[in-house]
């Protein structure tokens, strides 16, 4: 009897390491102890977290103590990270401005894939080598704060230890993770990455976040309390964190009571206290039997609930194919959206599949190419545009979801495919403005007359006062240009490519924001931007400047040979209206092809409000409700224009009025 009862416990056991153990050891992400110090070997647990969580992609969040002098502002961390300057901002609740004190821990907002191979998670950066003593060590443990390692930096690139030269640029694999099912069942919705500070514990990191030790000592599968300064460590969240303080962990439960009483009086009644000890063994054995069941009953609904199918929301496509959420997730070897973008795109865009893509746009042939990396497609007989970016594109996403304006061009859908994301927009039946004015690609076709170009630059102000007045938070275009105007079926302008756009808070007069990381097309970005890095709506009044100065000349905004005697067409027009003889001068700034036929007061007008919106000092350029005002006046006289009437209508400019 003794020996069945044994064999009984025995199972018992067996049948609890079964419904536990293995569950827990294909739910943690192990800790990496200190490991990254030793470059010159290699561990598992050094190449990266292991991709074995629901997701292949999710929004993960790092931490980054500011570094100053390099990286201590959103837009620097966002640039040496690979994230972005707002979302930064925002999850520390601090402005995108302001330098951030030395070693302040920030939390930085991230997309957390699995690599291309599938085993490991990671958010790629890259890294131009700087300095001819940078080495996989120092810039995995200095520069990135041990957000990699070594070892995961000489796996993924192809350059040999000791032959770093400076220029190099990097791979960077940040370490995340994305939740399992199991952390999930238990709440738990999100990982970040947490670098350890010294002296600190895990109850101490775990009390930062609202999480309790265990769940923190289990994320990492931790058994002892031993951890090292300046690594990281997984901290689950059950809610996308804010900015850190010190909040109390979830109290832990209270001890069971004793089993066994002692007398008032001290004096070991062993007769009462043997009595107590068996009525504690009685209650304690019933106890097991009934965890015993339960045990076994959870064991059974858990294996029975896994061989269930499970539901999968499902979506359907414009082009009349249901898809599932599994679906699009499979179809997917690395992520360039971050999951709150994918969250907003799915909410009302069509989510198409990398196939349906390749009918639309004969596998994206080059007679489909419309220019570098946008093709037409044709979803039943509807034409629509297809844009390949690589990248994380959801900040373009989530502003063209805030927007809705009949000039900005509409996404309808997306795709994501090994790596890249398909945008799919509307159709513009005649492409960019840079074409009609600059290539030759119309010249047996009729040229953009006076009245076209009035109405093409009256649409652009008209979506820039919207943006810089009409959203909250207000938004900058920051990439105006020629090429970004495209032409609809009416010749009606529709503004593209909203990915260097940025929202700003609700200024008031004076207030900026600045960056580090210049980036537009040259002859449109303002002189503040390009030398100091300071963003406001007036960049993008520069840039219109510089489109009004194109439509009116033909004209490309910068000029010449790009070395040596390059000319801006921003500078040009500040010589054409003032001095001697303006009305020849504009005669010839004009373009050509317009043939005299415009009324030249309304051009002059024109000019002069171009003139004023490139102007060199930013508040000296008018705020884009004048621009809009002012254009809004010239396209209602050009309605009212006839060009059979062009010289008496265009009348006579007095040489007074040209020289103001």
């Amino acid at each position: 009897m003794d020996e069945n009862k044994v064999v009984s416990a025995t199972l018992f056991l067996l049948l609890l390491l079964f419904c536990f153990r293995i569950p827990q050891a294909q739910s943690q992400q192990p800790y990496v102890n200190n490991k990254q110090l030793d470059c010159e070997n290699n561990y598992n647990v050094t190449d990266g977290y292991v991709c074995n969580g629901v997701n292949k992609s999710c929004l993960s969040y790092l931490t980054f103590k500011s570094a100053p002098p390099k990286y201590n502002t959103p837009p620097s961390i966002a640039f040496l990270l690979n994230s972005t300057a707002s979302l930064i901002a925002e999850a520390n609740n601090i402005s995108d401005v302001d330098p951030i004190p030395a070693d302040k821990l920030v939390i930085v907002p991230v997309t957390c894939s699995c690599s291309g191979n599938g085993k490991y998670y990671q958010h790629n950066a890259s890294y131009s080598l700087k300095s001819k003593d940078e080495t996989y060590f120092s810039v995995a443990n200095n520069t990135y704060e041990a957000l990699t390692t070594c070892q995961a930096l000489m796996a993924q690139n192809p350059y040999d230890m000791r032959k770093l030269v400076v220029g190099l640029d990097l791979l960077v694999p940040l370490r995340c993770a994305c939740p399992t099912s199991k952390q999930m069942a238990a709440g738990f919705n999100y990982l970040l990455s947490y670098l350890v500070s010294e002296g600190e514990s895990i109850e101490e990191i775990g009390g930062k976040f609202g999480v309790d030790e265990q769940s923190v000592k289990d994320a990492n599968e931790l058994t002892s309390d031993l951890i090292f300064y300046f690594t990281n460590i997984m901290v689950p969240l059950r809610n996308q964190p804010s900015k850190i303080q010190n909040a109390v962990p979830p109290p832990s439960p209270p001890p069971p009571p004793p089993a066994a009483v002692v007398s008032p009086s001290g004096d070991g009644d062993s007769s009462s206290s043997k009595k107590w000890v068996i009525v504690g063994v009685a209650v304690g054995a019933a106890l097991l039997v009934l965890i015993g069941v339960l045990v076994l009953f959870f064991c059974f609904y858990r294996r029975r609930r896994s061989e269930l199918p499970v539901a999968t929301p499902v979506l359907v496509s414009d082009t009349g194919a249901t898809k599932k959420s599994s679906d699009f997730a499979n179809t997917t070897d690395s992520w360039s959206l971050s999951s709150e973008g994918v969250r907003y795109a799915i909410d009302s865009l069509t989510v198409y599949k990398f196939e349906e893509l390749q009918n639309a746009t004969n596998s994206f042939s080059e007679s489909n190419k419309i220019k570098g990396s946008v093709y037409t497609a044709s979803f039943k007989g509807d034409t629509a545009a297809v844009k390949i970016l690589k990248g994380d594109v959801s900040g373009e996403i989530n502003i063209l979801k805030r927007i809705n304006h009949t000039n900005i061009i509409r996404l309808s859908g997306f795709c994501v495919y090994k790596g890249n994301t398909y945008l799919v927009y509307e159709f513009a039946e005649n492409g960019s403005l840079d074409n009609w004015l600059h290539s030759n690609k119309y010249e047996n076709s009729t040229t953009l007359n006076w009245k076209q170009r009035v109405q093409i630059a009256y649409d652009v102000a008209d979506v820039l006062n919207y943006l810089h007045n009409y959203t909250n938070p207000i938004h900058i275009h920051k990439n105006l240009n020629c090429g970004n105007v495209l032409l609809d079926s009416n010749f009606r302008a529709k503004v593209s490519n909203f990915g260097l756009a940025r929202a700003m808070g609700n200024e008031e007069e004076g207030e900026f924001q600045l960056t580090r990381h210049v980036i537009g097309t040259k002859g449109y970005m303002p002189p503040e931007y390009l030398e100091n890095g300071v963003i406001t709506p007036k960049m993008d009044v520069f840039a219109l400047g510089v489109v009004i100065l194109e439509l009116l000349s033909g004209r490309e905004a910068i000029a010449g040979d790009k070395n040596e005697n390059e000319q801006l067409l921003s500078a040009s027009v500040v010589e054409v209206l003032l001095g001697d003889n303006v009305r020849e001068k504009l005669r010839a700034f004009m373009d050509p092809t317009l043939r005299n036929e415009y009324p030249f007061d309304l051009a002059y007008s024109m000019a002069q409000i171009a003139k004023r919106c490139v102007a060199r000092d930013l508040n000296s350029r008018p705020v884009t409700a004048d621009v809009f005002i002012t254009l809004s006046k010239i396209h209602s006289s050009t309605l009212d224009w006839d060009p059979s009437d062009e010289y008496e209508r265009s009348g006579f400019v007095s040489q007074a009025s040209m020289e103001r």
